[in-house]
């Protein structure tokens, strides 16, 4: 079975993908954020099957004024990627859950230490947002 993507679901794919790796990136801001987008984005780069098709770009334009503008754009659109994928490609929908879950760990990985509270709680809202579908 061939799974075909609109322009729209690729977009709301990438972004809930790319997007997480940049919420964590916020959320790390006080260790190293280029180290922190850097593991994030090999984990996604990484992925494969249809995900790793999918991820193997970031979208254009995926900024936000805040954490908070971001975090409006992102977290619905990771719910709404696995809603799509559980209807479209239902093994995908695992895929794509696991290859942000792993961008979001790789993204703690260059801290010391525990993750720090900010990037616990965004890791935790991330991990809500893929499981509310």
């Amino acid at each position: 079975m061939t799974v075909t993507l609109t322009d729209q679901d690729t977009l709301t794919l990438r972004t809930a993908a790319w997007g997480a790796v940049s919420l964590m990136t916020a959320a790390g801001a006080a260790g190293s954020p280029h180290k922190i987008a850097t593991e994030g984005s090999i984990a996604l780069t990484s992925a494969t099957g249809l995900v790793g098709h999918v991820l193997a770009k970031a979208p254009k334009g995926l900024n936000g004024r805040s954490t908070a503008a971001l975090a409006d754009q992102v977290l619905p659109a990771l719910t709404a990627s696995m809603t799509l994928l559980k209807k479209q490609a239902p093994a995908e929908a695992d895929n794509f859950r696991r290859t942000v879950l792993v961008a979001v760990e790789a993204a703690t990985r260059p801290q010391k230490g525990e993750p720090s509270p900010a990037m616990a709680e965004m890791a935790r809202k991330i991990t809500e947002s893929l499981t509310a579908a």
